[in-house]
């Protein structure tokens, strides 16, 4: 069925990974971590998602192997940064340059080619319709005729606030960040929330992950296209609360999305078009910053 908003209808599913990245990284910023290894981790459960779910048939098994090799990778990073107290930011790059190698030796080794690898007869997500929201203007568009995967992000973004502000995990991994003495004192580990948060940021990455290549059925190299950092930016942009991330992520979806449907009506270079979201997010991370030291200099 086509989409009267198509422009919003192609947002929510472009959204859909950064909001999956951004809410766990949500978990280890607010943890007092700074991930920056969720641009590695989505790419990795991208990758594992389509080779496993090529192999076993199944896209089931593809996005719980996706889930378990980012994970696993998030549990590296965890592992060298809070125990061997390695610097977050040159472990997060390690990480990322790790993925995005590693993906292309797999990828020659399992089907002797370093480019587009294209699985033609591999099932789709299926796709969701609301009754009765399907045709309703702008809620349709946003509500229906989506994967699940657009869903399993809000629920997963919902269940993220309620651990987050309504229970005691919650609260001890928030008090990782400024408060962490406090813990030590109650004979509670800041390093093992803080462990657990990077863990919840690998499960998040690998849902989000397997979505860039089962949605396609095709793994290009570094598909991840940058939307590991641009999910950094959305936790911000949102100012570290999930409602505000899922309204970060959108905004970020909107501008890709329309850098899309741009390309066949603006008599513009197509390189500029293209780099509209990129442009996007410089933009915000510069009003950001302007908006921040503003804020300081009048408290």
């Amino acid at each position: 069925m086509e989409q009267p908003f198509p422009i919003l209808h192609s947002a929510v599913t472009i959204m859909t990974p950064l909001l999956l990245a951004a809410t766990g990284g949500l978990f280890t910023e607010l943890a007092g971590v700074l991930n920056i290894a969720l641009e590695g981790l989505l790419l990795t459960g991208a990758f594992t998602a389509i080779v496993c779910a090529n192999f076993s048939g199944s896209i089931t098994v593809g996005v719980l192997a996706a889930i378990a090799a980012s994970m696993t990778l998030a549990a590296l990073v965890g592992v060298v940064t809070l125990k061997l107290k390695s610097n977050v930011f040159i472990t997060g790059l390690a990480a990322n340059l790790f993925a995005a190698g590693i993906t292309v030796v797999l990828s020659a080794r399992l089907f002797a080619t370093r480019g587009v690898i294209v699985f033609r007869d591999m099932e789709k997500p299926a796709t969701v319709t609301l009754p009765g929201a399907a045709d309703v203007p702008v809620i349709g568009s946003l509500f229906s005729g989506h994967t699940w995967y657009v869903y399993a992000s809000w629920v997963l973004l919902f269940f993220c606030w309620i651990i987050l502000y309504r229970t005691p995990l919650g609260f001890r991994l928030r008090s990782c960040k400024d408060h962490s003495q406090a813990l030590v004192s109650l004979g509670i580990n800041p390093a093992s929330y803080q462990f657990a948060a990077f863990l919840i940021s690998g499960f998040a990455c690998g849902i989000g992950g397997s979505l860039l290549t089962l949605n396609l059925g095709v793994f290009v190299p570094n598909i991840s296209a940058g939307k590991g950092w641009i999910a950094l930016v959305v936790i911000f942009l949102g100012n570290r609360k999930p409602l505000g991330v899922f309204a970060a992520a959108l905004i970020f979806g909107l501008a890709d999305a329309f850098s899309n449907y741009a390309q066949g009506i603006l008599n513009v270079p197509a390189d500029f078009i293209l780099a509209i979201p990129y442009i996007f997010t410089l933009v915000v991370l510069i009003g950001v910053s302007i908006y921040t030291k503003r804020k300081n200099r009048v408290l």
